[in-house]
């Protein structure tokens, strides 16, 4: 595994981060297809062992069993100073007033129960997982602040929202001598390339990390167009992410297999492949729910595509309706 400093900071992570929305109690929660805690184990450990470092959750993955089932696995399988861990604040998790969004009362209910579920005494990246339109930015960012503050948190990060917002919070915590984001996670893919137009330019000016979701266009740059699977079938925010330009998105998808049978690898090694060399980008999140998943992104990091497979890869995409800010 190779690892890569974190933006500006001086913290040293995998160019693979592990997504942990596949793990958590199917029965719970808005995901059916997660995979339970015995069947989650083996997968975290393969990551542990090739090199990991990196492991990505939400206190809102699963009604909040995904923290429990990772932070059990990895007190298990490493210890935790060479662990960093990343968590996110925002979604709902219980009903009525104050049970989700970002004021200062929920960031600081919230960070105490992920703490709880995840048998820590500290995260490494606490991150907001979407904007909250209803509470002033100012407050926010001074409770994440003071979460920094405490030992609660080491780093803070930020998850899909518009180049414009995320340079007002940059801007406002420097204004006010506060803890500034120093991560973006964000939706990048083959198939989803509008974050090269603003947010990657000002990342990429303000030395902060991306860490892109979905790299995989949830598995639709690792198979045929017209094939599925469970998730998704079953994947009810997934199914809002890819509804627009079919025409270009197929030939993209079959870019990707032509070369992939050129170069004798997977699909989705060729895809990983391409976003790991996108200026900018620090670490994909990679979700796994098999073993052969880890495999090819490990594989990924080492393949390098040439400046003609990458501009056919590239070729076909037009602007896409952006898709992934709720």
């Amino acid at each position: 595994m190779k690892y890569v400093k974190f933006g500006r900071t001086g913290l040293d992570v995998s160019r693979i981060c592990l997504g942990c929305m596949t793990y958590g109690v199917p029965e719970r929660g808005a995901h059916p297809w997660t995979l339970n805690e015995e069947a989650s184990r083996p997968l975290i450990r393969q990551a542990v062992e090739k090199g990991v470092n990196f492991f990505d959750t939400a206190n809102a993955y699963s009604d909040g069993t995904s923290e429990e089932i990772v932070g059990r696995a990895l007190k298990d399988f490493t210890r935790r100073e060479e662990t960093v861990i990343a968590t996110k604040v925002f979604m709902r998790t219980r009903r009525g007033p104050n049970g989700a969004g970002l004021s200062r009362k929920a960031i600081m209910q919230e960070i105490d129960a992920s703490l709880k579920r995840l048998g820590v005494e500290y995260v490494d990246l606490y991150q907001i997982h979407r904007w909250d339109y209803d509470t002033p930015v100012e407050e926010t960012l001074e409770a994440l602040h003071d979460v920094v503050k405490a030992g609660k948190a080491l780093y803070i990060g930020a998850s899909s929202m518009f180049a414009w917002q995320f340079s007002k919070a940059l801007y406002t915590s420097r204004l006010n001598g506060w803890t500034e984001f120093v991560s973006m996670q964000n939706h990048l893919n083959l198939l989803m390339r509008e974050e090269e137009r603003e947010m990657l330019p000002l990342c990429r000016d303000q030395g902060v990390a991306v860490m892109p979701w979905s790299p995989l266009a949830r598995g639709r740059l690792t198979r045929d167009w017209d094939e599925t699977s469970q998730r998704q079938e079953t994947d009810v925010f997934g199914g809002t992410l890819y509804r627009s330009s079919e025409d270009s998105d197929r030939q993209i998808v079959a870019e990707v297999a032509r070369i992939a049978a050129t170069r004798g690898v997977s699909r989705a090694q060729v895809a990983m492949a391409w976003l790991l060399q996108k200026d900018g980008v620090t670490t994909p999140i990679v979700g796994a729910s098999k073993p052969q998943h880890l495999d090819d992104a490990f594989a990924a990091v080492d393949l390098v595509l040439d400046d003609g497979e990458i501009a056919a890869l590239e070729a076909p995409y037009v602007p896409h309706q952006v898709a992934g800010f709720s």
